[in-house]
């Protein structure tokens, strides 16, 4: 029945192209965006065309700014140019931004080594990290990747490529988080509680 529907067939083709887009909710976002008034598909197709010719990555950070603009990490007097903190994707910047309690710049990798994925070293945005480590006065790295096996990998093969530079190295905090329990926490979070405490 859907094939004698070509042009919705196609719609579908390429929001099963949208990363994350669960298949469950293809159905949904396709009826949101058919039952939209013209000008606003209109609106929405124009913004996404402005951003997508607006927005570039910083060619330090890696991070997303406006074309004809400053970065608003690397050229801000008020962060401290000499810590970065590493991350998989952008994303994750918003998460820690929103913390207020980190004021200094950041390096987006661009993923984290996965072999079975193709993804090596060399795809990710790791030169350039090691080269401003290098050049750019940088004191401390802060290796923010995710607690998962790629991101283990990637912190430590970064760590690997830093030791003999005189930068220190240093990572998030792994443990239990906060208002959790310990009877429903996994056995490696509770390992790493306990091995890594400090004291109280």
């Amino acid at each position: 029945m859907i094939n004698d529907l070509p042009s919705f067939t196609k719609l579908l083709k390429h929001l099963q192209q949208v990363p994350y887009l669960a298949s469950k909710n293809l159905y949904r976002v396709a009826l949101h965006f058919l039952t939209m008034n013209e000008s606003n598909v209109e609106e929405f197709c124009a913004v996404l065309l402005h951003a997508k010719n607006y927005l570039k990555q910083c060619e330090v950070c890696c991070c997303w700014k406006e074309k004809d603009q400053e970065c608003l990490f690397c050229n801000s007097a008020k962060r401290d140019q000499s810590t970065v903190c590493v991350v998989e994707q952008w994303q994750e910047v918003f998460a820690i931004e929103k913390t207020g309690g980190y004021s200094g710049v950041y390096h987006v990798l661009g993923g984290a080594i996965c072999p079975l994925e193709g993804i090596g070293p060399e795809d990710l945005a790791i030169d350039p990290l090691i080269l401003r480590a290098k050049n750019d006065g940088i004191q401390e790295v802060i290796l923010a990747t995710n607690q998962t096996p790629e991101g283990e990998a990637t912190a430590a093969y970064i760590a690997s490529k830093l030791k003999n530079l005189p930068v220190k190295i240093s990572c998030l905090a792994r443990g239990v988080p906060v208002g959790s329990s310990l009877e429903f926490m996994d056995r490696l979070t509770v390992y790493k509680a306990l091995s890594e405490r400090r004291l109280f």
